[in-house]
């Protein structure tokens, strides 16, 4: 199975970014085989910036979407937002790729369900 997952969410303030890192992983834990893309835009696409630094005992996005991003899975960051918000390339964090519209347009056709947050 194919699942595309859309974050449009601040990695923080919300939990929604959290929690969709949280469900991507628990699917991959129960069906290994199951293949993800995670999609960052908007908000979301701070989430992919290598350096967070959070308090202790409170969740890392980046940590997060590191161990992610080290399987089969697919980090995808929209280009245009990145942009929009000053992020360059060379401040994603390993494993994430600047991704566009029309990758997002393909992923959501190849893909046999699409969660957006």
């Amino acid at each position: 199975m194919k699942v595309l997952f859309v974050l449009n969410d601040p990695p923080y303030g919300t939990e929604r970014c959290y929690n969709a890192l949280r469900l991507a992983n628990a699917l991959v834990k129960k069906e290994p085989e199951t293949e993800v893309t995670l999609f960052l835009m908007a908000d979301a696409v701070a989430g992919g910036k290598k350096g967070q630094k959070t308090p202790d005992g409170y969740y890392n996005l980046e940590r997060m979407l590191k161990r992610f991003a080290t399987g089969s899975h697919r980090l995808l960051l929209c280009g245009t937002c990145m942009d929009a918000r000053g992020l360059t390339d060379i401040e994603l964090l390993e494993g994430a790729h600047r991704s566009s519209m029309d990758e997002l347009a393909a992923a959501t056709l190849q893909a046999d369900k699409v969660l957006v947050f």
